[in-house]
């Protein structure tokens, strides 16, 4: 099977999925990256990825932490991007330059071949079918959505509900032209293999996969209902916080993403955002405890809002200054 499917682990609201996939979880990248070509309306020209428009004014927005004897640069990404998204930056390029080894949310964003076995196990369920959970009316709707990506509901019915969710919510993202090879961490890896910078994750492709198959079926039903409901808009939210996010307007980012997922899953904000934020700011400050300047890259998300990971480490002490 081809999974034709892009992650919105850390979702801006249940029903704002394509804003999920850009600034949540980087395992948006990879399933991105296995949407059938066909989905493009128009064949896009050919890009060269490493390309970057120059952003208007600053950019997007960059902190540092530094004590003694080292720096961590805190960079806000998202994962996937049309090609001609201006975001590059002098100040970020300097700080990438200056650091001697780079960390991004998983440290294999582009490896769709990890991602396999793990949706075989968390993904499936055929002993529920989705046809036992949703009502005639859904599932009609449900063969409408599948049908323009080539599907059908019926080819749905033995998954569970988080990942047809997320299948369906690729191909808006694909015919409006975002491409997982314009994401940031696609791009930021390759320039750091080619700088021989080591390249590490602060968590496990498996663990991304487990956050979304763990949420309640509650949860993940009313994520796949507003993704019914959204899936002829659903570029239209991304488009604006992409926007924010190439400005460096962190707060529109907090309003429009963080505030709204928090407003409609505390579930999903807590596991997406609030448990993964503090996590990381333990291992920041693990990193501050050594010797070494490091760049970390992550969804934008959890860089804003009141649980963003540099709230949690000024909270204990530790000073956080936005460049």
């Amino acid at each position: 099977m081809t999974l034709s499917s892009r992650l919105k682990t850390t979702t801006v609201s249940m029903g704002r999925t394509a804003v999920g996939v850009a600034l949540g979880i980087s395992l948006a990248a990879v399933l991105l990256a296995g949407a059938p070509k066909a989905f493009a309306q128009d064949a896009a020209p050919a890009h060269d990825h490493a390309v970057i428009v120059q952003a208007v004014g600053d950019g997007p927005a960059l902190w540092s932490i530094s004590d003694a004897d080292s720096t961590i640069y805190l960079f806000g990404t998202v994962h996937v991007l049309r090609p001609d998204t201006p975001w590059g930056s002098a100040m970020v390029d300097a700080a990438f330059d200056a650091s001697r080894n780079v960390i991004f949310e998983i440290s294999n964003p582009d490896d769709q071949s990890a991602l396999m076995p793990l949706i075989q196990q968390y993904g499936l369920s055929p002993q529920t079918p989705l046809s036992s959970l949703l009502t005639a009316e859904e599932l009609a709707h449900l063969d409408v959505a599948a049908r323009s990506i080539g599907g059908s509901a019926a080819q749905f019915d033995p998954l569970r509900p988080w990942l047809v969710a997320l299948s369906l919510s690729v191909a808006p993202l694909v015919k409006a032209g975002y491409d997982p090879a314009s994401g940031v961490e696609l791009i930021l890896k390759h320039r750091a293999e080619e700088a021989g910078k080591p390249v590490t994750g602060l968590e496990t492709i498996d663990r991304q996969v487990e956050i979304l198959a763990g949420l309640s079926q509650d949860t993940q039903l009313a994520f796949l209902r507003s993704t019914l409901e959204d899936f002829d808009e659903a570029t239209t939210e991304l488009d604006a916080l992409v926007d924010a996010w190439a400005t460096g307007d962190v707060e529109a980012i907090d309003r429009i993403g963080v505030a709204e997922m928090k407003a409609e899953s505390q579930e999903v904000y807590d596991a997406l955002l609030v448990r993964r934020n503090t996590a990381w700011a333990d291992q920041i400050q693990t990193l501050l405890a050594g010797s070494s300047t490091t760049f970390i890259a992550v969804g934008s998300a959890h860089l804003a809002g009141d649980d963003s990971v540099q709230e949690i480490l000024e909270a204990r002490g530790v000073e956080v200054a936005r460049r």
